[in-house]
């Protein structure tokens, strides 16, 4: 065999195996991992002090206790709330370009004022979101289960 040929050869085995390997990757399944659907709602953030004496009032729905204002916690408005269905499980807020999780504790009574639409956060959730302490009051957001 003359060295042309060997070449000839080699070359017809490299295009063969790039074609059969485009057409595995082509007809290959795509993954089939699940994915738990991320279903965002609508909001307003607003401001809420969970500590004892602070303007949330008395301790928690969920879980009778007062929570510092350094942690993660929200009430939701009674439609959100659901019962207490979402009582101690957290959710995820999106706003200001962050998000961070953070726990359902409490319920903001839509019968005593509250705004259907309204996730109420500590002081925590307003800094994780990175907005100053001078801006925090109400804010637009998204949130979803997490």
């Amino acid at each position: 065999m003359s060295s042309s040929s060997i070449q000839t050869m080699i070359i017809l085995v490299i295009l063969v195996s790039t074609l059969c390997s485009s057409i595995e990757a082509s007809t290959r399944k795509p993954n089939r991992r699940r994915f738990k659907p991320e279903h965002r709602h609508k909001a307003i953030l607003t401001l809420n002090s969970f500590e004892k004496g602070g303007d949330g009032g008395g301790p928690s729905e969920c879980d009778n206790k007062f929570h510092s204002d350094k942690t993660l916690v929200v009430a939701l408005s009674t439609v959100l709330f659901n019962h207490k269905k979402r009582c101690l499980k957290e959710i995820t807020i999106f706003g200001n370009g962050k998000r961070v999780n953070a726990k359902v504790v409490d319920e903001c009574d839509s019968s005593k004022g509250c705004k259907n639409n309204i996730v109420d956060g500590s002081a925590a959730v307003w800094k994780a979101l990175g907005v100053p302490k001078k801006k925090r009051g109400e804010m637009d957001i998204f949130w979803s289960d997490a």
